[in-house]
């Protein structure tokens, strides 16, 4: 079954192609970086239009790359949410239209249903060699938006185990980035600058791992580094020397959390999918744990970690093939619980 993926649930518009039999036959992303840069934010409205704009385009351009026609097309999934309302309408509409004019099922997708089986898209040497990691597993969902973690029962079945209680992990990367100066989007710059920090020359707390349970919480991080920075001579230095141990910490954090899970679950096999599963440390850090406990740790390829098309694809394709499809109208829903979903 060939499947078109459409994913506009922020900033970014994501087409693919996905085939059941063959895989990823292609995937493109446009990034609107350069038009919320100017307002150190996402802005709703220019997503939208910025998304109107992109998306026919960019899906003549993924069916060209798969060397298909519209008419082929078997299926359409799209995100349905959670994201911004607007953005989300934007692939909706398009989808719903494409799939009523094709006479092929639509589904819409759960955006971070989708993020937690991107990493079962992975065709490299480790994935050829040991085989697509199998449910039961425990997923560490960390982005912008979320900071969770989820007993995968079976794909479809989903236990909430611990989430954030303020800032998702992502969230407090920019944040901190720009309280530090550093310009927008200040996650990715504020990793890159830690590269070049001394291990050690700042150290902030690990928050909530000194008391049981698998909850998250990085406001009062997020303020420890601020007066760190305030006190501090600011010398480009000891940003690199703080943006280090706040990096630092949040690895940490997350890494204790995902054992504490696994422990907890019964489970040897981790999946790690979102934007901050593209982070170098903390790719390093669970891959040591998971070797220190002889399981497994999967994470997407790095092109999938940010919002894609590919990984809403390939969980409409699963459900497709299920049987699962929805009706012509076109709907999404802003916020929506991953734990309603039915089982696949």
């Amino acid at each position: 079954m060939k499947v078109l993926g459409i994913e506009t649930s922020c900033d970014e518009t994501g087409v693919a192609v996905y085939d059941t039999q063959a895989g990823l036959r292609a995937h493109a992303v446009y990034s609107q970086i350069e038009l919320h840069a100017q307002y150190g934010g996402v802005v709703p409205e220019l997503a939208s239009r910025d998304h109107v704009r992109k998306l026919l385009p960019l899906i003549r351009q993924t069916l060209a790359e798969s060397n298909m026609t519209v008419a082929e097309i078997e299926g359409v999934a799209y995100t349905s949410g959670p994201g911004l309302v607007g953005a989300l309408l934007v692939g909706a509409g398009v989808a719903r239209s494409l799939a009523w004019a094709l006479d092929v099922p639509a589904i819409g997708v759960h955006h971070m249903e989708g993020h937690l089986l991107a990493p079962l898209l992975d065709d490299g040497p480790e994935a050829r060699e040991r085989g697509r990691p199998e449910p039961p597993f425990v997923a560490l969902l960390v982005s912008g938006g979320h900071t969770q973690l989820v007993a995968v029962d079976a794909i479809g079945t989903y236990r909430l185990l611990g989430e954030t209680l303020d800032d998702a992990a992502g969230e407090a990367f920019d944040k901190t980035a720009k309280l530090m100066g550093l310009p927008y989007p200040g996650g990715p710059q504020l990793a890159a600058l830690a590269e070049h920090g001394r291990p050690g020359a700042f150290k902030f707390a690990r928050p909530m791992t000194d008391r049981p349970g698998l909850d998250f919480s990085f406001s009062g991080l997020k303020t420890q580094v601020l007066l760190a920075w305030q006190n501090s001579d600011q010398s480009d230095a000891t940003r690199a020397d703080i943006a280090r141990g706040f990096e630092d910490a949040v690895v940490d954090t997350l890494a204790i959390k995902c054992e504490r899970a696994l422990e907890a679950s019964g489970c040897d096999t981790l999946i790690v999918a979102g934007g901050v599963g593209a982070n170098r440390r903390l790719r390093a850090k669970l891959a040591a744990m998971a070797a220190r406990r002889g399981g497994r740790v999967s994470f997407p390829p790095m092109a999938l970690c940010t919002d894609n098309g590919a990984m809403i694809a390939f969980a409409g394709a699963l459900r497709l093939q299920a049987g699962q499809y929805d009706d012509a109208s076109v709907r999404v829903t802003p916020r929506w619980d991953m734990a309603s979903l039915p089982a696949v």
